[in-house]
């Protein structure tokens, strides 16, 4: 890369932004200082040389092309929610920002928004209700987190057990690509085969392989009326074969599993009175018939709970999913966390489950566990005290030790964060050699020159 100096870069933005458009970029160490990480707490990440605070697809075009012409990298950035590092800034990068590129429409009729990366995900879903639509993508930062991380991550969340990660709602993208042009990938309509489905490719890259500018969107009817059943049990590994037995017989809208450590996180803060021998808590949505309440019921109580109960009641389904939303920032408090995101084929979380405990013991390490149980996405909670460098030792060994768990179960390292920087080293056991290399030629034909989102992935 160029040893460009960042007043050189900074000059060089503002000259091809051009007149009017000074503020759009920013040189000031102090203000650049929060546009450097995302929540990934472990990641360190470079210095930038400038910031690009763009309001339109011209400014990061703009941006992309004096990193072509400088040959500096580009990092862009969302809203900072990220948790694998994937938007940690480089030595010497340009960091673009897309949090001001809030356009958004809805088409009614047509079934599909339009927006810009800035948009929250919370935003979308307000405005597709406002119209009797729905946005199902659901993260558990919903409330936070942005389209555009969304997109470059292929985040899930909670519902997407039944109603599918952000990019089977990705009807079209525009895109700037590595030398500044920017495309349009896919069209407002229903079926497209035309050509290759390019837009699949940019949904999930992390910004490796160009910089998501807008997105058209598919919406859906509002969901019928939800039914919550929890159900609590002795052992982890009778709630991991609940939710096996769950998959097999419904396909509920959520079904979400936290462990003792986790509940006792939310308990401090949110005191829901739970029975302190609970081992592993179980919250499912169902928005089909009842019968799928009671079927859920009763794989709960055949695989061993303590106790099951089912509500239709709207709030008080809410405020059980609220208790599960909280748990990650509940954990946070007890001190630094590697946030995992594993994911096992379903009929093998009773022996993932197993392996954290295992690990957790074995490295005398704090790993609360949740996780979207319904599709075997889980997050094992990597905790420990970071001013103590034994803690540290150990809690990273734990940390690659349920990867290798995961990937030797036939499962995935991530199944909604992403790969970043926290999860790279770990990408190739899962993909292999062959496979690894079709990632590093595309990333060529694309990114010849290597600047876009350098250190993520390959």
């Amino acid at each position: 890369m160029s040893g460009t100096s960042p007043a050189a870069v900074v000059a060089a933005l503002r000259a091809e932004l051009g007149p009017g458009r000074a503020d759009v970029v920013v040189g000031d160490p102090a203000v650049m200082e929060g546009y450097r990480h995302d929540r990934a707490t472990s990641v360190v990440p470079g210095a930038p040389s400038a910031v690009v605070r763009a309001r339109v697809a011209a400014d990061v075009q703009a941006a992309v092309r004096v990193a072509a012409r400088l040959r500096v990298p580009v990092v862009p950035r969302g809203l900072g929610t990220g948790l694998s590092g994937g938007a940690a800034a480089v030595d010497g990068c340009i960091v673009v920002s897309t949090a001001a590129m809030r356009d958004l429409r809805v088409d009614p009729a047509a079934m599909l928004a339009v927006c810009g990366p800035g948009i929250r995900n919370t935003e979308l879903k307000d405005a597709a209700a406002a119209h009797g639509l729905w946005y199902p993508p659901d993260p558990s930062s919903f409330e936070i987190c942005s389209i555009g991380g969304n997109l470059a991550t292929n985040a899930g969340g909670l519902c997407c057990v039944k109603y599918g990660v952000t990019t089977d709602y990705v009807l079209a993208l525009e895109v700037v690509l590595a030398d500044g042009r920017a495309v349009r990938l896919g069209g407002p309509t229903v079926k497209d085969v035309a050509g290759y489905d390019l837009k699949r490719l940019f949904v999930g890259s992390e910004g490796t392989l160009g910089i998501i500018t807008g997105a058209t969107l598919r919406l859906r009817p509002a969901p019928p009326p939800v039914s919550t059943v929890v159900a609590l049990f002795p052992t982890l590994r009778s709630a991991g074969h609940a939710v096996a037995d769950i998959v097999t017989r419904v396909r509920p809208a959520a079904l979400e599993l936290m462990d003792r450590a986790a509940l006792d996180a939310v308990e401090r803060v949110r005191p829901m009175g739970l029975d302190p021998s609970t081992a592993a808590l179980v919250l499912a949505r169902t928005d089909g018939a009842g019968a799928e309440a009671a079927a859920i019921t009763d794989a709960c109580e055949r695989a061993g709970a303590s106790y099951v109960a089912h509500t239709d009641d709207a709030d008080e389904g809410e405020l059980l999913m609220g208790a599960r939303r909280m748990a990650i920032p509940c954990v946070e408090r007890l001190g630094t966390v590697l946030i995992e995101d594993v994911g096992v084929p379903l009929p093998r979380i009773p022996e993932l489950l197993a392996a954290v405990e295992r690990i957790a013991a074995e490295h005398d390490t704090f790993i609360p566990v949740i996780g979207h149980a319904g599709d075997g996405n889980f997050h094992p909670l990597v905790t420990f005290d970071a001013s103590d460098p034994d803690a540290t030792r150990r809690s990273a060994t734990a940390f690659d030790g349920i990867m290798e768990a995961a990937v030797a179960l036939g499962g995935t390292v991530s199944g909604e964060h992403g790969i970043g920087v926290l999860k790279a080293r770990h990408l190739p056991a899962q993909l292999g050699p062959d496979v690894m290399d079709l990632h590093r030629r595309i990333k060529t034909a694309l990114d010849p020159q290597g600047i876009l989102n350098p250190g993520k992935w390959i």
